[in-house]
């Protein structure tokens, strides 16, 4: 199945894919076939990819969403706030992640090698279970490169190694957390010409939350950039969409994004309209692939997406929650 999965060229094969994707996940995995059930939709009746249940993302919170009897190689888990419920990620073939994030970031950017791969996101070192950590390790470890490496609150030794890069003409690509991000322009100003600046967002409670334009131009000016690259990921996916600016996110071809009607959550919205963004990452084989998230946004002709905020209740996370 992943060779199906990672070859997907078009949005029948798509189909083809998450419709045996989605029978697949209803015969082996117990949450979400309850789930399934109690909406009375059986896979004898899908025809569609609109038709597809969607699991709302808090069941990875208090239950074991899982397709497989295989052995958890790896847990992620969500960061939340203290004495707050997390959301776990159990994966049972973390190759799957390691061909999702790899042949995404191909997909987008090109070869990794090319790359000086700088993070800095000292929030996520500071606790175990990151996904994100964990692929941008990889990539790191993938882009070959010495110069390449974390850093955590060493923002000075960054900023040289920024400089001394951009001067060599180095193709770098920094990630990093909005709010260190935002410590390092205040600390010294750039103009480079030769680095992607990619944030994930959040502020973590470190800074005051910002809408993402307001972000995004303190970042370009501070940086002397033009654009401002994001990632739309989280812990209960295996594939990220990106953004090389204006907060539009595209996705891999394994990856889709629907909208729901707010009011009315099994209701698929037409392209265009502003409503609760649902997720298909097919690569989320051995887990749950159709997600419905806490996320509100609108999805685009061409399949690009914009996240335009948050459903009011939910809890305050990672990756690219700016409320507008």
């Amino acid at each position: 199945m992943q060779n199906t999965i990672f070859n997907i060229r078009n949005q029948e094969e798509f189909k083809q894919a998450a419709l045996a994707v989605f029978k697949h996940q209803f015969k082996n995995n117990k949450v979400y076939r309850s789930f399934c059930d109690l909406l009375y939709i059986h896979p004898s009746d899908v025809t569609k990819v609109e038709e597809i249940p969607f699991l709302p993302i808090q069941f990875f919170k208090s239950r074991k969403v899982l397709s497989s009897l295989e052995e958890i190689e790896e847990t992620f888990t969500s960061s939340g706030t203290t004495g707050s419920l997390t959301s776990k990620h159990f994966v049972t073939d973390i190759n799957l992640y390691k061909k999702s994030y790899l042949k995404g970031f191909a997909n987008f950017y090109g070869n990794i090698e090319d790359y000086v791969v700088l993070a800095l996101l000292p929030n996520y070192l500071e606790r175990n279970g990151s996904s994100l950590v964990f692929m941008v390790d990889d990539l790191i470890q993938k882009s070959n490169n010495p110069e390449s490496g974390f850093y955590l609150d060493n923002i000075q030794e960054l900023a040289k190694k920024l400089v001394e890069l951009d001067k060599k003409g180095q193709k770098t690509l920094l990630i990093g957390v909005s709010f260190a991000l935002l410590d390092l322009i205040e600390m010294q100003q750039f103009n480079l010409k030769n680095t992607i600046i990619m944030e994930t967002g959040g502020m973590k409670g470190r800074r005051k939350e910002l809408i993402r334009a307001e972000l995004h131009q303190l970042l370009q000016s501070g940086f002397g950039v033009s654009e401002i690259h994001s990632e739309y990921g989280m812990t209960e996916l295996l594939s990220q969409g990106y953004s090389n600016g204006n907060g539009v996110f595209d996705t891999p071809p394994w990856m889709k994004i629907l909208t729901r009607d707010t009011e009315d959550a099994l209701t698929i919205q037409q392209v265009g309209k502003t409503g609760g963004i649902n997720v298909i990452d097919l690569a989320n084989y051995n887990s749950c692939a159709f997600i419905a998230t806490q996320d509100l946004g609108k999805v685009h002709e061409n399949g690009t997406f914009e996240i335009i905020g948050r459903f009011d209740n939910s809890d305050i996370r990672g990756c690219n929650l700016m409320v507008l």
